[in-house]
């Protein structure tokens, strides 16, 4: 029997491609903007883009959505997304694109623990197969890579222990907070704490760099926006693992835009991490049948 069109887990998958084309363009927007900014920098700025276009949104759609009762929640959230989005930019300007998704893919392991321990979410043994799956098709796409492993490559491996913690808070703050709001303090906070390190050493960024730099801040938001989104509708330990398909998608555009090499074992490991989300998808489904 298939999933029903108009179920939870449908939008939810929507809402998760959305979030795959943001990330991947905020990818190709870092390894750009590495060319004449620091990391540091680049995170300064794509915090203040990101900042002014929500002022632009919240303009038009209301500053009451900014209503909460978990600041310190959200201050938790964004400290730890800070330094997770430290290491995935680190990472971006050091090793292939593909690479970097790849070790990123552990993510949905650390999400679905955090989320057991946090939110008390149940991952039964068809999602805990399933993860397992995704993890096994991860270590195949970096089996080459196992001889030696690079300062960037441990950077990104500590930032999707992060991600995965704030992801976790994003949805338990989606309960009860509005997805702009999740959003504003995202930017908010993190403004601030990118400002500091990046004054030294300070560079202005090019003319021919400004729409990338708007391009990472705008394409931040909306994957954040597309996760809460996702957040909303599904469990993180069914959110989580559709992310997987964002590897050969990135694979793709390196090999397009950056001439990195199609890995054999990143498509044969691609194959195995797809079973493994679309199991996910069907326990998730399973849980939850249509009315």
């Amino acid at each position: 029997m298939g999933v029903a069109a108009g179920t939870p887990i449908v939008h939810a998958t929507l809402w998760m491609l959305g979030a795959i084309v943001s990330f991947s363009t905020m990818a190709i927007a870092g390894r750009e903007l590495s060319a004449e900014l620091t990391t540091f920098q680049i995170l300064f700025f794509r915090s203040l883009a990101g900042f002014f276009l929500m002022v632009v949104l919240l303009s038009r759609t209301g500053w009451w959505q900014l209503k909460t009762r978990h600041f310190g929640i959200h201050l938790l959230r964004n400290v730890t997304h800070y330094g997770g989005q430290y290491g995935w930019f680190y990472g971006i300007a050091a090793i292939p694109l593909a690479e970097v998704f790849a070790i990123e893919f552990t993510m949905p392991i650390w999400t679905a623990l955090f989320a057991s321990l946090i939110l008390g979410e149940r991952i039964g043994w068809q999602r805990s197969l399933a993860i397992a799956i995704g993890f096994v098709g991860v270590l195949v796409m970096l089996r080459p890579g196992f001889a030696a492993v690079s300062p960037a490559a441990v950077a990104v491996l500590a930032a999707a222990f992060a991600y995965a913690f704030a992801h976790t808070l994003t949805k338990r703050l989606s309960g009860t907070d509005a997805p702009m709001a999740i959003l504003f303090y995202t930017t908010a906070v993190q403004l601030p704490l990118a400002l500091l390190p990046a004054l030294r050493g300070w560079t202005w960024p090019s003319l021919s760099a400004w729409p990338w730099v708007i391009g990472v801040g705008a394409a931040a938001l909306s994957a954040h926006y597309c996760l809460t989104r996702a957040f909303m509708l599904e469990d993180a330990s069914v959110v989580m693992p559709i992310d997987f398909l964002r590897l050969p998608f990135i694979a793709v555009i390196g090999y397009i835009v950056y001439n990195e090499p199609l890995e054999f074992w990143v498509f044969v490991g691609a194959v195995i991490v797809f079973a493994g989300s679309w199991l996910n998808l069907r326990a998730g489904a399973r849980r939850k049948p249509s009315s």
